[in-house]
């Protein structure tokens, strides 16, 4: 099968989570032999996520800087896209729009053209996957977007997944990367991550944590998550908190590896954390009409959560009244027997990637 060239365009909302899932789909689009071009608004992220994209040093992916206007000239200067990716529902540069336009006045084919849409467990995420959306106005007029679902089930498009994840954990030194780190391995502390924005929460949940028997070891990842953990104050004076830098995605797989609890945040950590197959905490993005609260609801159904897990996610997340509650060891084991049951179903279904690459030969 030829390559195929892929234009994915993204606008960064938060700087971590979209970068890091248009990324990661990159990569792994790459690594399939396809050639692809990230198109970003916000490219600064990448020097530290995926070191050396932005010097184009990644074979197969050039990463383009989104300005408004375009660069003169570029979109048609460009050889022409096989598919074009909106990564959730952003609109392509209309320089793009028109130069497509005039190359399908042309005669030339227009790409598969997919809104590839966020992560939900709600049910209609498998009722509109796959799904058309003609075009009604514009230049493109008459043309075809196809929506395209993330999801946890066989009838969405599946979870993003490297086909050597499982070896690479399964070969995965976790005292040497801590120690690479410069960081303690201390086996008698339970080792947590947390990556969050500012639950209501985290003061309460570094107190109980700092009083338990054992103690937390904290591993905190940079920006809002460790300013959080600073302004908690005397609540953390029993935690070993350990400010950690910034990580390449590789790296965030194996923080994620190395603890024992994950708290994550968004989008691209909580599939990281279900491959991760340790208990974790999501802390889902807040809309202001509370639309989250539903969503969060339907991801703790399909993960079948037993009722602990449920309430401290609820009270992670400002749900409700209960306070959250530190969970001991029995309860930690429990969540890591849900996570791996979970992680199981998935593994039986076909990854994202190779979904998308079905799906456009199919729609071509």
């Amino acid at each position: 099968m030829a390559a195929m060239r892929w234009d994915i365009f993204c606008k960064v909302i938060d700087n971590f989570g979209d970068v890091g899932v248009c990324w990661r789909l990159s990569a792994e689009l790459a690594r399939r032999g396809e050639q692809v071009r990230l198109w970003l608004d916000d490219p600064q992220a990448l020097a530290w996520m995926a070191p050396g994209a932005l010097e184009g040093r990644v074979p197969g992916i050039e990463v383009l800087h989104w300005t408004t206007p375009l660069v003169a000239g570029l979109p048609g200067n460009l050889p022409p896209a096989d598919v074009w990716i909106e990564a959730f529902g952003c609109e392509p540069p209309i320089d793009c729009i028109e130069a497509l336009a005039a190359g399908v006045a042309g005669g030339a084919r227009p790409p598969v053209w997919i809104n590839l849409e966020y992560l939900s467990a709600e049910p209609y995420v498998e009722r509109s996957h796959r799904l058309p959306s003609p075009v009604m106005s514009g230049p493109l007029r008459g043309l075809t977007k196809w929506f395209f679902y993330p999801g946890f089930t066989g009838r969405t498009g599946g979870l993003l997944r490297e086909p050597d994840l499982l070896q690479r954990q399964a070969a995965f030194d976790a005292g040497a990367w801590l120690r690479g780190l410069g960081l303690e391995v201390a086996p008698a502390r339970r080792r947590v991550s947390l990556f969050c924005y500012e639950p209501p929460a985290l003061p309460s949940v570094l107190r109980q944590a700092g009083e338990a028997n054992p103690p937390g070891q904290w591993l905190v990842t940079p920006g809002r998550a460790w300013q959080a953990a600073q302004a908690a104050g005397p609540a953390a004076a029993g935690c070993h908190l350990h400010a950690l830098p910034l990580l390449t995605q590789r790296d965030f797989d194996h923080l994620l590896w190395a603890s024992d609890l994950n708290f994550v945040r968004g989008e691209d950590s909580l599939v990281r954390a279900l491959w991760a197959g340790q208990p974790f905490v999501w802390q889902i993005y807040p809309q202001h009409d509370n639309a989250h609260h539903a969503k969060l609801e339907a991801f703790l159904d399909w993960l079948q959560a037993p009722p602990a897990l449920r309430a401290l996610h609820r009270a992670w997340n400002g749900i409700g009244i209960a306070p959250a509650v530190w969970p001991d060891a029995a309860a930690l084991a429990e969540w890591r027997g849900c996570v791996q049951a979970a992680r199981t179903r998935l593994l039986a279904q076909a990854d994202l990637t190779s979904q998308l690459i079905g799906f456009v030969l199919e729609k071509r």
